[in-house]
């Protein structure tokens, strides 16, 4: 029995029945057009009948080398039948001519990615019959030379450009601005040009068979598919290249029939803020590709209201119901002929991340939707975009006063962004991975074809194009800041140049763009860190941190760091690095001292000096954490690192030498030669403590056992720290990590000798501080001897930056910039082990960790403090392990506080 392959839109139960009654199916088989047209048709909205042909034979289709599914042809053409019957047209006949639209349409929205084909059905018979039907030649042949237009580019190939350049040409013959001032005779003669350009670049006549049409036009969305810009937006949008698309076939109803006429894009909700209210374009006697591609100048929705009242208070009735129906903001396309609303399409609107976080709280509030619903529909990136980097007002301002803002447009997609200027696609891909540049990719309107260079840019401008423009839509999915329809942009692309006023910008001219306000400045502005006090995030996060059971803590070196992870959320220090605070400029020589001598004497006088700055250190941060618990990690890098690198120090040397030789007087001989011996000193010492894998060596716990005095003294500062800020009245938590320990011996020697230290200072302080001693979890070993290690331990800290590269046997630092990218590039790796966490090896130690170490201590103490604990997959893994918190930066905090509730509510759905 064949399959089927083709469902009329009032055949929903039937596709329902075929998969089981399951909608996610249905949007599979159907495609998110499909299935919602299917859905708008059951729910009695008006819609123009047509069918739908499956992702199945899609799939068939592109696997079959390009052949036609069996049986799925005829299908289409008994289901066109049906249409016929149902409109009283049919295709082909001058007298009552049915045209149709080809359209794709994937499971998941990719706008503009796909192909679409308009006005099928037209030849130079039905052109004169559509003419004569509707008294209107100028509409029928507007409609007419559409068709061939898109017909060339889309199913054909060629280049639109040579279209366009016939356009333009007709406007200017005809001394017009846009199109819709072309009379008839005007798109007799563009039409009769386009046939022209089409069998000069085909070598053929244009079909003048409406199902030959029809069926070219099919095989065209089916081999969109796998077009680069599709592949390119599926890759970016993490969307699954084995879906296919399906094919709707939908009666066309004409927005371009005169001046009661017209087409639009709506938002059922504003796309930029989430305001709950209509946004929208729309054009008069104008087809629906005219608003997107920003050809025309749109007018916005509101003015609808006043200009057509009937059709747009059926149109508002309308998107409340859909709003209403799927609980989600809706993205819509209509069109009026005659006064007539059809709805042509309505899926899950495309937003801003600031839109979506007030969208889905506003939903919850309003009843639409639960709070955990609103949790779930928030991903992590979106939060994350709130932490991005805006333009410090200052420096607009003054950038301003100097004459250096360029142009201003509408504020689509908020966000800074500054770079170079690209004209097109290729060279802003070219020059981000080849040359690392950051670029705002600039042009008259982006078209689907620009989509990779759009994801390479930091920012997109355009001179044409509104709210709903592809730019737009792009913009906001990919939040990339943006700025279209800045008119006053000049864009000569060939000249790779543009005009505006008297300022000439070339390619390659440094633009910063800011999408918050839409405007556009010459040079770089300056960028400051974001005030994430956004009413609708706040209340979101708390809703996510009431379903969370993984707490969210952060890695804080000093006090402004900590403050800033406390006020966005943090509930815990889970890593304090020690020894950065030895590099700063006061501290580093007193390092540099205490490693350079070999004299006993002369180490404490320097650790004595170190104390009172580490004092210092420890206590700014437990005065910010009050109450909170603090994880202190001491000293962990080998003693080189605080040391010139040696190749640097010859270098010096050499220099010093050649100064030598030329010097004019006794003093400065004296000052050179004193100069040369403290290099010298220098680098014999980096000589002496060079090893030829300092990341195994001597580091983390051997140091500490090897050099006592020096983990003794951080350990008297932290209590010191703890007792003196315990007095004035502060809850103090320190938890003492002893970093790299691959044996419980080791831990066993260290925290001893140290432990005895933090209860000396106590008793000397006469206070009493609640403390825990533990390790980091870095060497495989450590993993698989967790039982032991627990003996010893309070609490564990996987570092997984260093547990990767011992458990992949690979460094980080060579193979990121080398044979990894490689790996990643060929899908040797999957991903990238160091962003995410590799669950099969990486991940199956720190279950081992965690399963032996509470084996022996059920209380213990488990979470994680590498880069991984701001990587929402990362942070999944994390709470099926069932840690107690990840630590990550200051600047994560809030997205891994959204990832563990979105862990916790998975878990909860699937239990």
């Amino acid at each position: 029995m064949t399959r089927k392959y083709v469902y009329l839109f009032e055949d929903l139960d039937e596709v329902e029945a075929y998969v089981g009654g399951d909608w996610d199916k249905v949007k599979g088989l159907l495609g998110g057009k499909g299935s919602n047209l299917a859905e708008m048709v059951r729910l009695g909205i008006p819609v123009p009948h047509g069918f739908t042909v499956t992702t199945e034979a899609c799939n068939e289709y592109l696997s079959r080398g390009g052949m036609l599914p069996e049986g799925m042809w005829d299908q289409e053409l008994e289901a066109l039948k049906q249409v016929e019957k149902v409109t009283g047209k049919v295709m082909g006949d001058p007298d009552r001519p049915l045209l149709v639209s080809c359209r794709s349409g994937a499971k998941f929205s990719m706008p503009g990615m796909m192909d679409t084909v308009l006005n099928i059905g037209l030849n130079d018979e039905t052109a004169e019959g559509l003419a004569r039907q509707t008294n209107d030649p100028r509409f029928a042949y507007d409609s007419y030379r559409r068709l061939i237009q898109m017909f060339g580019s889309v199913v054909m190939g060629v280049h639109d450009e040579v279209f366009e350049d016939v356009l333009t040409a007709a406007r200017r013959r005809a001394n017009v601005e846009n199109e819709a001032e072309l009379t008839a005779d005007d798109w007799k003669a563009v039409t009769r040009e386009f046939k022209e350009i089409y069998r000069h670049y085909t070598h053929h006549d244009f079909p003048t068979d409406p199902t030959i049409q029809l069926k070219l036009a099919t095989e065209a969305v089916f081999k969109s598919w796998n077009g680069k810009r599709a592949a390119d937006y599926r890759d970016a949008a993490g969307i699954p290249h084995d879906l296919g698309t399906a094919v709707s076939i939908v009666t066309m109803v004409f927005g371009n029939m005169g001046n009661d006429s017209a087409t639009g894009v709506a938002m059922t909700r504003n796309g930029y803020t989430g305001d709950n209210k209509l946004e929208g374009d729309y054009l008069i006697n104008a087809q629906g590709e005219d608003v997107v591609a920003g050809i025309r100048m749109t007018k916005d929705l509101a003015e609808l209201h006043d200009e057509m009242p009937e059709a747009y208070k059926e149109f508002e009735t309308i998107a409340r119901k859909l709003e209403n129906y799927y609980r989600e903001m809706q993205d819509v396309e209509f069109t009026i002929e005659k006064g007539k609303l059809w709805m042509l399409q309505t899926r899950d609107g495309k937003r801003t991340a600031r839109a979506s976080v007030r969208i889905a709280v506003d939903m919850a509030e309003e009843g639409l939707i639960s709070r955990e619903e609103a949790v779930m529909r928030v991903t992590p990136e979106q939060v994350d975009f709130f932490l991005h980097p805006q333009f410090d007002p200052s420096a607009t301002r003054a950038a301003r006063s100097e004459g250096r803002l360029l142009a201003k447009g509408l504020n689509v997609s908020p966000g800074a962004a500054c770079g170079v200027v690209a004209f097109d696609a290729d060279m802003a891909v070219h020059w981000v991975k080849k040359e690392s540049k950051k670029v705002i990719m600039v042009r008259p309107e982006t078209k689907p074809d620009d989509v990779h260079g759009m994801l390479a840019a930091e920012g997109i401008l355009t001179s044409r194009g509104g709210r709903t423009s592809h730019a737009a839509l792009v913009a906001r999915q990919f939040g990339k800041p943006a700025v279209v329809g800045a008119s006053g942009l000049n864009i000569e692309i060939n000249k790779r140049k543009m005009i505006v006023g008297e300022k000439i910008i070339n390619e390659g001219d440094w633009l910063s763009i800011d999408g918050t306000s839409g405007e556009v400045y010459t040079g770089i502005i300056e960028t400051m860190i974001p005030d994430i006090r956004d009413t609708w995030l706040i209340k979101l996060l708390e809703w996510a941190d009431s379903f969370r059971r993984l707490g969210v803590w952060t890695n804080a070196d000093y006090p402004r760091d900590a403050q800033r992870a406390r006020e966005y959320g943090a509930e815990g220090i889970g890593l304090c690095r020690t020894e950065h605070m030895f590099f700063e400029s006061e501290r580093l020589p007193i390092v540099q001292k205490m490693i350079m001598s070999d004299r006993p004497v002369e180490q404490k006088e320097a650790l004595d000096a170190l104390l009172p700055f580490q004092k210092e250190d420890f206590a700014g941060l437990f005065r910010v954490m009050d109450g909170l618990p603090v994880i202190i990690r001491l000293i962990d890098p080998p003693l080189h690192e605080f040391l010139p690198n040696s190749f640097e120090l010859i270098h010096d040397l050499s220099d010093l030498k050649i100064r030598l030789m030329h010097a004019a007087n006794m003093t400065e001989i004296d000052d050179i030669l004193k100069a040369i011996r403290e290099k010298e000193q220098l680098l014999h010492r980096a000589e002496s403590l060079h090893e030829a894998n300092p990341m195994l060596g001597l580091r983390g716990v051997r140091l500490g056992i090897r050099i006592p005095a020096l983990t003794v003294m951080q350990v008297r500062a932290i209590f010191e720290a703890a007792c003196e800020v315990a007095k004035e009245g502060v809850q103090v938590f320190p938890e003492v990590m002893i970093p790299l320990t691959c044996h419980v011996n080791e831990l066993k020697v260290q925290r001893e000798r140290l432990e005895s230290e933090a209860q000396k200072v106590m008793y000397e302080q006469n206070t009493k501080i609640n403390y825990k001693f533990g390790t980091m979890i870095e060497i495989p070993r450590a993993a698989l001897t967790a039982d032991k290690i627990a003996e010893k331990a309070e609490f564990f800290s996987f570092g997984t930056n260093d547990l990767t590269q011992t458990t992949f046997g690979i460094s980080r630092d060579d193979a990121e910039a080398g044979f990894l990218v490689e790996y990643l590039e060929t899908e040797i790796l999957p991903f990238n082990p160091f962003a995410t966490i590799d669950d099969e090896g990486v991940g199956e130690l720190m279950r081992i960790a965690v399963a032996k170490g509470r084996g022996y201590n059920p209380d213990l103490e488990c979470g994680i403090c590498g880069e991984h604990g701001g990587d929402p997959k990362s942070i999944h893994l994390c709470h099926q392990l069932g840690l107690t918190y990840v630590s990550c930066s200051p600047f994560r905090v809030p997205i891994a506080r959204l990832a563990a509730a979105h862990a916790a509510l998975a878990e909860k759905k699937a239990s």
